[in-house]
């Protein structure tokens, strides 16, 4: 594999997440529990969906084949996506979604702190310019999980049962392929592992300050990195993001 085969890889990989969890929140467009939240959720979504454009855009340059943002991410299937199994999750309750999102949010803050360092100007400018998104992201999701966690006993119950649900998935953004390794050599990405010491620091106190019990449970996905294997929740999520142009391919308004 190429450099640059590595790193149109590692580009899919930074807006297959965004663009998945991008359209996972916006299913909560008009469902949220109050109207401030439902804004709240929709203007994260369309944050998401516009990193997607940057890290895509840059991934359909360096690959060189003519396709654009929109070209990948409406005209690849599901084994195609490279995204980590936790965006896939369902969005369940909201305590759930924001779970969710924060678990992700502690991961991408600093990964996007560490790409602003990168060897590529370009990965480097798009990971300025999305990192100030992204604190706001985590600012809200972190307080929104203490909040929630040392709330209710009912709310409290409901953060416990999610974390419990989405932290098997966690151990997944941490792990290492030739990639990742190509990457690292390069200067252009960190090591994913090199991450975990500060994600464990951030979201332990989070989570302490939520009463909220970590999981003794570790990493169960057994599948590999994203791209080997999806839940089957990807395929409906797919299937709703991509029917226009399914239905009418490369249509124009």
């Amino acid at each position: 594999m190429t450099r640059d085969e590595a790193l149109f890889q590692f580009l899919l990989r930074m807006g297959d997440n965004t663009l998945v969890l991008g359209h996972r929140i916006s299913e909560w467009c008009g469902h949220a529990p109050v109207l401030e939240e439902d804004i709240a959720l929709a203007n994260t979504a369309l944050d998401l969906i516009g990193q997607t454009q940057l890290w895509l855009g840059l991934a359909g340059e360096v690959e060189g084949k003519d396709r654009d943002a929109d070209r990948l991410a409406f005209h690849r299937d599901v084994w195609d996506f490279h995204n980590v199994l936790l965006v896939e999750m369902p969005n369940g309750d909201f305590g759930q979604t924001l779970m969710r999102q924060f678990l992700f949010d502690a991961w991408h803050s600093i990964m996007l702190g560490r790409l602003q360092k990168s060897a590529d100007h370009r990965v480097a400018e798009i990971a300025e310019k999305t990192g100030k998104e992204v604190a706001y992201h985590l600012e809200r999701s972190a307080d929104t999980v203490v909040g929630l966690g040392d709330g209710t006993p009912e709310s409290h119950q409901r953060m416990q049962a999610a974390l419990d649900y989405l932290w098997p998935y966690i151990g997944e953004m941490f792990a290492s392929d030739d990639i990742d390794a190509e990457m690292a050599s390069a200067g252009i990405a960190p090591d994913p592992a090199s991450l975990r010491e500060e994600y464990d620091a951030l979201v332990t106190k989070v989570l302490s300050d939520a009463t909220l019990a970590i999981p003794q449970s570790t990493f169960s996905h057994k599948g590999g990195k994203a791209g080997t294997h999806h839940s089957e929740h990807l395929g409906h999520l797919l299937t709703q993001m991509q029917w226009l142009q399914r239905a009418y391919p490369d249509a124009t308004w």
